[in-house]
């Protein structure tokens, strides 16, 4: 197995605050979704232009909408035929739609 590449210690520091940025950028992306602020739909669209929102998991961002916990994210994503590590930006086009289509019902 090959070894990480070696760091100095301000390259160490520079890319644990920028996965940082990363994981408060998405955690606040998730708190809009579940405070209606912005759509599934939107935030599918912008997972082909945008980096980060490409980036999140399927299964957090589903759980991340209001009336879908763990069990009916998972659910909805076999019924759809999506991966658990599956990530928005590698996310056909059915398969976007169909998730639009689902979680507008509940």
């Amino acid at each position: 197995m090959p070894l990480p590449p070696s760091l100095t210690p301000e390259q160490r520091a520079a890319a644990l605050e920028k996965a940082a940025q990363a994981r408060k950028a998405r955690a606040e992306l998730k708190e809009k979704l579940k405070m209606g602020q912005i759509t599934l739909a939107s935030l599918l669209e912008r997972a082909s232009t945008d980096e980060l929102v490409g980036k999140m998991k399927v299964i957090s961002v589903l759980e991340s909408l209001p009336g879908i916990g763990k069990v009916k994210a998972r659910k909805l994503m076999d019924e759809i035929g999506v991966a658990e590590t599956r990530r928005l930006q590698g996310l056909g086009s059915n398969q976007k739609e169909r998730l639009i289509q689902e979680t507008s019902k509940s």
